[in-house]
């Protein structure tokens, strides 16, 4: 009986504040992880707010958690928008690989069709399309990589 008592003292004595402050810091990171999904403008700021909640003791997470969910309406009206400049980034970043995908869509369906055209007579259709893909191969632009900053 004293070995268990023993064990369950090292358990609540050890393990259980760990597991405590674990979960307090979880809880109050959770308003920087919502305002980072919404791509909140001011999530650098509710960042800030929540590393100041943990040293004032939980005090100030309400009004992070609060500015999380709000929408910056006054933002919009002062700078034109209602996301953090981040979001642009991202959204530039992916139209670059959808950019990407149609140019090496283009020319493998213009490759395609020149495989037609040397096997034998290709439709007047399918030889227009095949100059229209000529074309747009041309305009597409191969986008330049991603510059890493930092």
């Amino acid at each position: 009986m004293d070995t268990a008592a023993d064990w369950l003292a090292i358990f609540i004595l050890i393990v259980v504040p760990i597991g405590g402050i674990a979960l307090f810091w979880l809880v109050h990171i959770l308003p920087e992880k919502i305002a980072e999904k919404k791509h909140h403008p001011q999530k650098d700021a509710i960042k800030t707010l929540c590393l100041l909640s943990l040293v004032f003791g939980g005090l100030l997470w309400p009004l992070a958690w609060l500015w999380a969910y709000t929408k910056p309406v006054l933002n919009k009206m002062a700078y034109g928008t209602d996301k953090h400049e981040d979001y642009y980034k991202e959204l530039a970043h992916a139209q670059a690989g959808d950019a990407r995908e149609l140019k090496d869509d283009v020319t493998r369906l213009r490759g395609e069709l020149d495989t037609l055209a040397a096997k034998g007579t290709v439709p007047e259709e399918l030889a227009s399309i095949r100059e229209q893909l000529v074309e747009l191969e041309a305009r597409l632009v191969e986008p330049r990589a991603p510059v890493r900053e930092g």
